[in-house]
């Protein structure tokens, strides 16, 4: 799946996400409300699982285009903790390991064993954002949220001496990167439920060129930087 098919999905969900309470009559407030102090704690903890997608920007230092990407479904896993600065503004920090696939096919090499790269990538991500509230409706909340991202990747290849021509496609291992996302709180009767969704996007060239300077996989890449999109259930 290309990111483009996969951004047009991830725009139909956001539609339904915003119509869906309306129709469970979720936005009616004087509904009973269930745990009604939760959002007057000064700190509170859970913890998330969820699906993402991830792929890269590459600009080139010609005019043609000549690598093909795919995005492959990863997943990732992580805790939770909610500093309140008051009822709309809050700090937020996600800590997780984040499983990524990507594939990428090289149009100028003819053989498989050259033109194709499976990139296996296993992020520690230590974020820090800020999470801004609405209104609570009844028993949901939307909110957005952006901040920045200290990632650590554990399969990086970044020490190794080999490189694409022995098969093997270097990154860099530390990246800085930042995200975006809406999520929408539902308050159930034993926790607070949030599913939510994330754009992702490197700050930084993530990729180690290949010692041959006249490289077909590198030579002709100014930058690569990793970009995505996820999706978090979270439980408080």
């Amino acid at each position: 799946m290309s990111m483009k098919q996969l951004l047009k999905y991830i725009f139909l969900l956001i539609i339904f996400w915003n119509i869906a309470p309306a129709a469970l009559g979720q936005y009616t407030d004087d509904i009973p409300r269930n745990r009604p102090f939760f959002d007057k704690k000064t700190v509170s903890w859970g913890y998330y699982f969820g699906m993402n997608f991830y792929d890269f920007k590459i600009d080139y230092d010609q005019a043609y285009e000549h690598i093909i990407q795919e995005a492959n479904p990863g997943f990732q896993v992580g805790l939770v903790g909610n500093l309140n600065i008051n009822p709309y503004v809050s700090l937020r920090t996600n800590p997780g390991v984040f499983f990524t696939n990507r594939k990428l096919i090289f149009r100028n090499l003819t053989t498989p064993k050259d033109s194709i790269r499976e990139i296996t990538s296993n992020y520690v991500q230590l974020p820090l954002s800020i999470k801004l509230n609405t209104y609570r409706y009844g028993n949901i909340r939307p909110y957005i949220t952006g901040g920045i991202i200290f990632a650590h990747n554990l399969n990086s290849w970044a020490d190794s001496n080999n490189d694409n021509a022995a098969g093997r496609f270097r990154m860099r291992k530390n990246v800085w990167m930042y995200e975006v996302g809406i999520g929408l709180e539902m308050y159930l009767y034993y926790f607070k439920f949030t599913p939510s969704i994330r754009g992702v996007f490197s700050l930084q060239d993530e990729l180690i060129r290949d010692n041959d300077p006249n490289s077909p996989w590198t030579n002709h890449i100014e930058s690569m930087m990793t970009r995505g999109i996820y999706i978090n259930l979270t439980f408080e």
